[in-house]
């Protein structure tokens, strides 16, 4: 593995070698809001105006994804939300759904599951979220931790296979969640780990172990080679661009999206800045933009009620400071990282890609014109 490791490393830096500079043939800061973009990683669990509007203003289109997590609102209710978006908009708006966990290995489990699914393609879904749940929390009937690999998944994985979807799969958390606080790599890690100590594996070695989550990872992704994959947050490989090209090249029907990792990727592009440009060159095609932004209902008993226009000043700034690494060569300030980072400035061609083309072609999207006639 460690050879493997090197010879990846040594093929990784003759891309960087070869790669060109920064030329004129990119995009800028004043080109952000004219060119089609889809944000592949979002949450709208309320269906008002706040999301679609500033997607609008910005020229996003938008894949909300539903989550099977218990401190969110039921998995019903984000789904019921999706249906609403989608109907009122369906230009702009595409949804993924998900599964519940509840009686998982149980008869019928496999059966409710794919009817769960079936009624969700029926109002439009075009892809399947898992969470990071199944590896980290999820139980069988008999008490024993439930990974990804578990062979009772089969049923379901056929299904959604046989369905043409796309699993989106969110496994494992970033490395540094294994991590000494003072041996993290961004301060965002470190900061919500520290004041989450429940969620900080550190502390509970007990737990399985990173490398374990991403095996189990693996050997799912290598049983199910007809199964389009996208791995959420870069595969949780958000620490290594060798180790997330080995992850690529390994396994053709996986891509991933960039979503709230971009700090992971910029402390590597400071240290190395070709061989992370040339990386995001390389694997242009198996690469998603998204940001993990997110609209939960307020609880009723909410001290902070958000102020009005909150919520798009959040996005427009998320948004376009992602642009800006991306997409132009600027350096900015990133208080993630405690340091400025400069622009990636990839070529247009790249940026269309990792921006939409990848999109509509991984979840096999209709022209946006065409899915608006349907509306």
């Amino acid at each position: 593995m460690f050879l493997r490791a090197l010879v990846l490393s040594a093929s990784v830096a003759a891309m960087a070698a070869a790669a060109p500079s920064p030329v004129a043939q990119t995009y800028d800061e004043a080109d952000f809001a004219r060119v089609r973009k889809l944000d592949a990683h979002v949450h709208d669990f309320v269906a008002d105006d706040r999301f679609p509007d500033a997607a609008r203003r910005d020229g996003f289109e938008l894949l909300s994804i539903a989550v099977d997590y218990p401190d969110g609102p039921p998995l019903s209710l984000e789904v019921a939300a999706a249906y609403k978006l989608l109907a009122r908009d369906p230009a702009r708006f595409q949804f993924a759904t998900a599964f519940s966990m509840k009686g998982f290995g149980t008869p019928g489990w496999t059966e409710r599951t794919n009817r769960a699914i079936d009624e969700a393609v029926a109002h439009g879904a075009v892809a399947v979220k898992v969470w990071k749940n199944i590896g980290m929390v999820a139980t069988d009937q008999a008490g024993r931790r439930v990974f990804l690999d578990d062979p009772r998944f089969d049923g379901v994985m056929r299904h959604i296979e046989d369905r043409h979807l796309v699993l989106i799969a969110h496994q494992g958390e970033p490395r540094n969640c294994w991590l000494p606080l003072d041996q993290m790599t961004t301060e965002n890690d470190r900061s919500y780990f520290r004041e989450h100590p429940r969620f900080y594996m550190f502390l509970h070695p007990n737990e399985p172990g990173y490398e374990t989550l991403m095996a189990a990872r693996d050997r799912f992704v290598a049983r199910h080679p007809r199964l389009t994959f996208v791995g959420a947050h870069m595969a949780s490989l958000e620490w290594s661009v060798d180790r997330l090209a080995q992850f690529l090249d390994r396994y053709p029907n996986a891509n991933v999206d960039l979503a709230a990792r971009l700090s992971n990727l910029q402390v590597q592009s400071n240290a190395d800045y070709e061989k992370v440009r040339a990386f995001m060159v390389k694997y242009q095609d198996r690469l998603l933009y998204g940001t993990d932004l997110k609209i939960s209902p307020t609880p009723p008993d909410a001290q902070d009620v958000p102020a009005a226009g909150a919520f798009a000043r959040e996005a427009d700034a998320f948004w376009r400071s992602d642009w800006r690494y991306l997409a132009t060569p600027l350096s900015q300030r990133v208080d993630a990282i405690g340091a400025d980072a400069r622009g990636l400035a990839l070529p247009r061609s790249v940026i269309d890609k990792i921006y939409y083309a990848n999109a509509r072609r991984i979840f096999r999207l209709a022209p946006a014109a065409a899915r608006a006639s349907k509306g």
